[in-house]
């Protein structure tokens, strides 16, 4: 995707504050209302702005517990990998769940509303799932950096 200096600028603004108005995002790049949107449209259908979401306080709202999961499959063939994929897209207490290359094949990050909770989900829906040979989890202590999106260079 070819990007102008423009169109960066507007990817840094919405990633930093997705509700700001149109209008206040054409003032700061710049441009009129009229096209500062038409650009956004692009950007959206051009696929670079997925969409908008607010950034909600986990512990906040009843989940203080943040786990990483390194889970090893049996088998890595692409129907057992796309069969524990759609298992854990299921359990709305993993937020991600990233393939990886090497020893282990998939990290989760889970949230929990306390450490009887995570058990459960670990013992019951997660090491029970079929072809998973063994999961190695690690509890958050805290949070240093969470910082969603990407870097957005201005050149």
């Amino acid at each position: 995707m070819m990007l102008d200096r423009i169109d960066r600028q507007i990817l840094a603004m919405l990633q930093d504050d997705g509700r700001m108005t149109n209008v206040e995002l054409a003032r700061r790049v710049e441009l009129t209302a009229p096209p500062c949107l038409r650009r956004v449209r692009s950007l959206e259908d051009g696929g670079a702005i997925r969409g908008y979401h607010a950034d909600l306080d986990a512990t906040r709202l009843g989940y203080p517990i943040t786990v990483f999961a390194m889970v090893s499959l049996k088998s890595q063939a692409e129907h057992d990998l796309a069969a524990f994929e759609s298992h854990v897209a299921a359990i709305p207490e993993v937020r991600e769940c990233h393939m990886l290359n090497g020893e282990i094949d998939f990290i989760l990050k889970i949230v929990a509303r306390d450490l009887s909770g995570f058990q459960t989900l670990l013992t019951t829906r997660l090491t029970a799932a079929p072809n998973v040979a063994s999961v190695k989890t690690s509890l958050t202590i805290r949070t240093a950096k969470a910082k969603s999106g990407v870097p957005v260079d201005p050149e």
